[in-house]
Order: C-alpha cells, then sequence, then structure tokens
C-alpha cells in the first residue's frame, strides 16, 4: 500500500484529494493544524497530523513514499511579498529537502496556473509560456513560481511532479476560497461581473490529475489541470441557468476596476490589508486562458463538465450555510 503525505488536507482540494486517494487503497497522512477542522470521516488508512509546515517532520517522513504538497499562502490582502515567500517557498523547500533526507520517492506540488503565461481563446497559455503582465506583479504567482524553481533544482535528488491547476471549484471549499465566485451570484438579484475571463475547473479533475500523476507523471515536468475558458458573465449564466434565477447583469468597465484597483494601492501604501490593487483588478480585466492537451495525452485526463463543479458547490453551500 502506496503512503502518501499531504500537506493542506483540510481545504477545497485537500479534502477532495483525501477522499479520492483513500477510496483508491492508498494510505494517507495528512498535516492539519486543528483535527477538528477536517470535515472528512474516519477511515483506518488515514491519519490527521496537527502541526506546521516549520515543524520538524522527518519521523513522519521516513515512512511516506510520495508527499504532495498544497499547503500555500493564497490571501490576495497581503502587502509584502516575505510573508507570501516564507509559506510558499521557505517552508516547501524545508519540506522539500526533509523528504530528500527521508528518501522519499515522490514530490508532487500544486502550485497554480498563473505561474505560466496565459492566452486567448485562438491561442491558449500552455506549460512552456512564461508568466506574464499583469500576474508578474502578482507576489503570490510570483512565489509559487519560485518554488517551482526551487523544487526543479532538485529533480535528480527526488523525482518532481508540478501540478498547475486552474480555478477550482467544488464542494469542501471551507473557507470559502475559489468558492466566493458561487456565493457573489448565487441567489443575488444583481450580479456585478468583470470584463475579462478565466479558466475553470472541476477540483474532483484536480484531484484525479494528482493521482494519475503519480504513475504517469514525469520527473521535472509541470502539467495544467484546467477546463473550460469562460468569460465572467459566462460563469455567471451557467449558474443563472442552474439555478434557475434571472438577477440583472451589469458588467464593471475596465476603467472603473483599475480605478478602484489604485485606491487599493494607495491603502496598502500605509500598510492597510485589502484584496484591491492596480494588479488584482487588471487581472480580472484579461482573458486568462489555457491549454489542458498535456494532461489529456499524458496524464490520460477527461474531463467533468464544469456545470457539475458549480451544482457541486452551490449544494455544499447551501448545506453550510442553512
Amino acid at each position: 500500500m502506496e503512503k502518501i503525505f499531504i500537506t493542506g488536507i483540510n481545504g477545497l482540494l485537500g479534502t477532495n484529494l483525501t477522499f479520492d486517494l483513500l477510496e483508491k487503497g492508498y494510505s494517507v497522512k495528512g498535516l492539519i493544524r486543528n483535527k477538528s477542522k477536517f470535515e472528512g470521516k474516519n477511515h483506518p488508512n488515514l491519519e490527521l497530523i496537527e502541526g506546521n509546515l516549520f515543524d520538524d517532520l522527518t519521523q513522519i517522513l521516513k515512512e511516506i513514499d510520495t508527499v504532495i504538497h498544497i499547503a500555500a499562502e493564497t490571501s490576495q490582502n497581503i502587502i509584502n511579498y516575505y510573508d507570501y515567500w516564507k509559506i510558499n517557498c521557505n517552508a516547501t523547500n524545508q519540506l522539500l529537502n526533509s523528504a530528500i533526507l527521508c528518501k522519499v520517492k515522490k514530490f508532487v506540488f500544486v502550485s497554480s496556473v498563473n505561474t505560466l503565461g496565459y492566452g486567448t481563446l485562438n491561442n491558449l497559455g500552455t506549460e512552456k509560456d512564461e508568466i506574464k503582465s499583469p500576474l508578474k506583479s502578482s507576489f503570490y504567482a510570483l512565489s509559487k513560481l519560485e518554488a517551482e524553481n526551487i523544487l526543479l533544482k532538485d529533480k535528480d535528488k527526488i523525482k518532481v511532479i508540478i501540478i498547475n491547476p486552474s480555478f477550482m471549484i467544488g464542494a469542501y471549499d471551507t473557507k470559502p476560497s475559489s468558492g466566493k465566485i458561487i456565493l457573489m451570484g448565487l441567489k443575488k438579484k444583481i450580479i456585478f461581473y468583470p470584463p475579462g475571463g478565466k479558466n475553470f475547473v472541476d477540483v474532483k479533475d484536480v484531484s484525479r490529475g494528482i493521482i494519475s500523476s503519480l504513475n504517469k507523471g514525469k520527473n521535472g515536468e509541470k502539467y495544467i489541470i484546467a477546463n473550460e475558458n469562460i468569460s465572467y458573465v459566462g460563469f455567471f449564466e451557467k449558474l443563472n441557468k442552474l439555478e434557475n434565477q434571472f438577477p440583472i447583469m451589469i458588467r464593471v468597465p475596465k476603467a472603473i476596476l483599475i480605478a478602484i484597483g489604485y485606491l487599493g494601492d494607495g491603502l496598502r501604501f500605509f500598510q492597510l490589508k485589502t484584496n484591491l490593487s492596480s494588479t488584482n483588478m487588471r487581472i480580472l480585466c484579461i482573458d486568462n486562458f489555457y491549454n489542458n492537451q498535456k494532461s489529456i495525452s499524458d496524464l490520460e485526463m477527461e474531463y467533468l463538465p464544469i456545470e457539475a463543479a458549480i451544482k457541486d458547490s452551490i449544494e455544499y453551500f447551501k448545506k453550510k450555510f442553512k
């Protein structure tokens, strides 16, 4: 029985991945700050370990075949790059070194599609495309890219596989994180949407992609796990259809979003935390689209309709907030 160690086990992806791994017969150990926060059920092949990324994990990793590193700092209101770096880079490097020391066979790093160059519908971004503006100004994206480069330098010491998921949605988004976009449109009479778009993927697909990479992934390779390239208005139209709701749809002009972003920059200058920034607002105005063909050919991925992920997310939030 292959033994897996997962960080970020209680997040959107970590929870879904744990369910899938246990169902397929893997033994799973998961790092979690508080065991009571895990929404999964007890399982004989699951062990939850309370702690954080800066703990000495070598005693645990001595029994592990594969590390799947999901945990990351993803908040968009952080002002300084260092606050991303210490979690997304420094902690990742520490975990990597511990894995090498303990002779772990594989290190799967869940990064972000935003470390790669996005494209348009006619020229989709791929694993070979380099990050570009405005994402080059995103501290989160840059920290994940730096972590990728740290890992790839040691691919001769341990098998390194990098997973680059696009915008994940689905059930068990406990914070919520990406699921906020569902809550923005659910049962609203008016929906304001930005002019851009992005690639959306079912978290279940990302989970299956990671599991497939354990056997089919190649050392030192990056794999985009992504599905439908959709405008924001197109996404909300799908949500409206599923919920049989008819809100007023209002497109927020780019100029207004950028102005709001500059206001956020001013607040950040005075060390006030806010999700608003000119970088974040510019990202909402681009077509952040990607190609998933490498995952289909190498990992044999078959993707679920994004409507299934929207439905799962809606049902989860209705139960959580009822």
